[in-house]
């Protein structure tokens, strides 16, 4: 794993379309593998601790992370955007195609690390553009709420659970069999829907550095003008 003195400071980064600006922390290790954008939880952005605990873990086994609002401040405040996943995807798409045409990180193979809402909002995004996408991680995710979408999922699938999250873990098992293959369910024991016991962050930062290093890898893509659209509904 890379030392401290490997990283740089995390970058602040805006990503524009015709009708939005997000903000962004974008975090490149030496000779990165590949690159992992977050999608955020309800009520939550770029500042999630716990996200950003994962994001430095994942940077310092040379995986790059982009830790992005996907709602402006203004949005935020709107319980039905916080919870729109067709918006949230929409969002995630836009900084997939940033990601695929910025010198900093074209080239890089791309995975989504997706936490409660955001996780269906990342598997949503994954099945409706697949291109770059070569992994996903959800943490006490919501896929259920991408259901009409997982059989179209073509990219390797981790779900993490708390062993403690009973609802999210009957969620994530009935999501678990629509996903294709290669898909890997880890209930981490004693674990609760946020992780806050001791260690289990830890477990879900291994868990995911894992899957990226297994699955993600430089790989080049050729976008279309048509992806550098935002499609908002």
């Amino acid at each position: 794993m890379a030392s401290s003195t490997d990283m740089q400071a995390p970058q602040e980064v805006t990503i524009r379309s015709s009708r939005v600006s997000l903000k962004g922390h974008l975090g490149i290790p030496v000779s990165p593998l590949g690159m992992v954008v977050f999608a955020h939880g309800s009520g939550s952005g770029r500042f999630s601790p716990r996200n950003n605990f994962v994001a430095r873990f994942l940077q310092q086994g040379r995986v790059a992370t982009l830790l992005i609002d996907l709602l402006t401040p203004d949005e935020a405040e709107d319980r039905r955007k916080v919870f729109d996943i067709d918006l949230l995807a929409d969002r995630l798409l836009l900084a997939k195609t940033w990601l695929e045409q910025d010198d900093r990180t074209k080239g890089l193979g791309i995975g989504y690390f997706g936490a409660s809402t955001g996780a269906g909002a990342a598997l949503q995004a994954a099945a409706r553009d697949p291109s770059s996408i070569q992994a996903i991680v959800s943490r006490g995710g919501r896929p259920d709420l991408a259901e009409a979408y997982l059989p179209s999922v073509t990219a390797p699938t981790m779900l993490i659970v708390g062993g403690d999250d009973e609802p999210v873990i009957e969620m994530n098992r009935a999501a678990y069999r629509l996903l294709s293959y290669p898909k890997r369910l880890v209930i981490v024991p004693g674990a609760t829907h946020l992780f806050e016991e001791p260690g289990t962050l830890e477990q879900v930062a291994e868990h995911a550095l894992a899957w990226f290093q297994q699955h993600v890898h430089p790989a080049k893509h050729k976008s279309t003008g048509a992806q550098t659209k935002e499609h908002l509904r």
